[in-house]
């Protein structure tokens, strides 16, 4: 583990590039070894394109079921690595002391933070690789100016949630930080408007939902990637919800 700080040929301390760079690769590589991440990360996101491509849920909304499907599929990769994944991951490394040795390298919260994010983005483009070569296969044919705005909107989406995550593993006990990132992901997954669309729900819960990050990066992804535009005020909620995480967790972020 020292190594993630040092840098071993000059025998100087890694600059601070180095160092989350380091932490994010080890962080990526404890993830993608973790079966029960890989099933939330790859099995849940498949299971859904799937149901969702075959059964009338979002019929009337696309040219295509799988059209309307994916871009909310990919949305919750994010939410799946970024916000659970992460979560629990660091929930439980503070309390088996791991997060407690972190805090005395020189990489700080900010820094263990970025690694996370870059180890969350590592995560997703595998994700992403494997969500749209399935859906590729069932016919779904997006846009290129469509795929090129919702590549960084989906970054955008995993900087969040992965705050949030950090946010809640660093505030709370692990068992609880368990039951919050699971029972968070499916009500989001559900009824937070990333794979179903807002105007799926009553009125009253539409307006919730549009304020939610989980509404408001499904709504961008689904307007990248089925109509090639931007949405401005789900974008304005998005970095909200990103800036206020990052603060927060950076400010009551707790190594032990």
């Amino acid at each position: 583990m020292s190594t993630l700080f040092h840098d071993a040929t000059a025998g100087l301390p890694a600059s601070l590039a180095r160092r989350v760079l380091r932490q994010g690769g080890y962080e990526a590589a404890t993830m993608l070894r973790n079966g029960e991440q890989l099933v939330l990360m790859i099995v849940m996101p498949l299971l859904g394109l799937i149901a969702l491509a075959v059964t009338p849920i979002l019929d009337g909304m696309g040219n295509s079921r799988i059209n309307v499907a994916t871009p909310g599929i990919l949305a919750l990769c994010a939410l799946s690595t970024a916000f659970t994944g992460q979560g629990i991951a660091t929930g439980f490394d503070r309390r088996y002391g791991v997060l407690r040795f972190l805090s005395t390298t020189p990489l700080g919260k900010a820094g263990l933070i970025a690694g996370k994010v870059i180890a969350v983005l590592a995560a997703l483009a595998i994700q992403v690789a494997i969500i749209s070569t399935v859906a590729a296969f069932m016919g779904w044919r997006p846009s290129g100016a469509g795929i090129a705005l919702g590549i960084p909107l989906l970054v955008l989406g995993a900087i969040t949630f992965t705050a949030l995550g950090l946010l809640i593993a660093g505030t709370v006990r692990p068992e609880a930080t368990l039951a919050i990132t699971n029972l968070g992901w499916i009500l989001l997954a559900a009824l937070g408007g990333i794979v179903l669309p807002a105007t799926k729900f009553s009125a009253t819960m539409a307006a919730i939902v549009d304020w939610l990050p989980s509404g408001a990066l499904g709504t961008l992804m689904r307007a990248a990637l089925l109509e090639g535009r931007l949405d401005v005020f789900a974008i304005v909620i998005l970095l909200a919800w990103a800036v206020a995480g990052s603060v927060a967790a950076i400010k009551w972020f707790k190594w032990n």
